[in-house]
């Protein structure tokens, strides 16, 4: 997963940190987004405000070697991610279905 500038940008604003480390945070976001793809379904960190805000938590997780205590803080918004990716399936599913 590519991170984009502003994406990068944001995250380091946000967390108050510098350019030394924008390797380090690239690989961070990266591998939270696959993370959370796979604990939410697929969602993009540049369309999606609160996906975008749980890549942000759990790569500070991650960043601050805390990543063991995100899912237990996080899971209220976790399931709420999952459920509305399965709410859309369904809609998309009886869209679907309609049309036939």
């Amino acid at each position: 997963m590519d991170i984009t500038d502003d994406i990068l940008k944001e995250f380091k604003e946000r967390m108050h940190l510098g350019d030394e480390e924008d390797d380090n945070l690239r690989r961070i976001l990266s591998a939270s987004i696959v993370a959370l793809n796979k604990a939410c379904g697929d969602y993009k960190i540049d369309t999606d405000e609160d996906f975008k805000e749980l890549v942000f938590e759990r790569s500070r997780y991650v960043y601050n070697d805390a990543l063991e205590f995100f899912t237990t803080n996080f899971i209220t918004e976790i399931n709420n991610l999952r459920l509305g990716k399965a709410l859309e399936e369904i809609v998309l599913e009886v869209d679907s279905d309609a049309a036939i």
